[in-house]
């Protein structure tokens, strides 16, 4: 249902630097990029992270309400998606648990504010 996902950056290079070390949990790479968007994913025709700097030239801002949820494949997944992201410089939104009985899951904010959820949903 989902294609891709934009979130945008102060600052492309050290952005791309957090994402291209995060995202190897889920075996996620650069998929396609050009000079201000690079788009990560795991497989050919999946949904996809993109990261970019504002197409307005702008101040990127991140969105009230707005989060990205990335699977981790099992809660150990999730957490170690967590770790890695605070190890990169993310701050926590919310320490990994169980949120309700199918869900388990853990929040920060990454380099540039923009809210992300590691989760497993059983």
């Amino acid at each position: 249902m989902i294609g891709y996902t934009t979130i945008g950056s102060k600052d492309l290079p050290k952005a791309v630097a957090f994402y291209d070390e995060l995202l190897k949990l889920v075996d996620a790479k650069r998929q396609m990029e050009l000079d201000r968007i690079k788009f990560y994913g795991s497989d050919a025709g999946g949904a996809m992270l993109a990261v970019c700097t504002p197409a307005d030239e702008g101040e990127q801002s991140t969105g009230n309400g707005q989060m990205v949820a990335i699977p981790g494949g099992s809660p150990e997944g999730a957490d170690a998606l967590y770790k890695k992201a605070i190890e990169l410089g993310a701050t926590c939104a919310g320490e990994p648990g169980q949120r309700f009985d199918f869900f388990y899951g853990g929040y920060v904010y990454d380099l540039d504010g923009n809210k992300l959820c590691f989760f497993h949903m059983s």
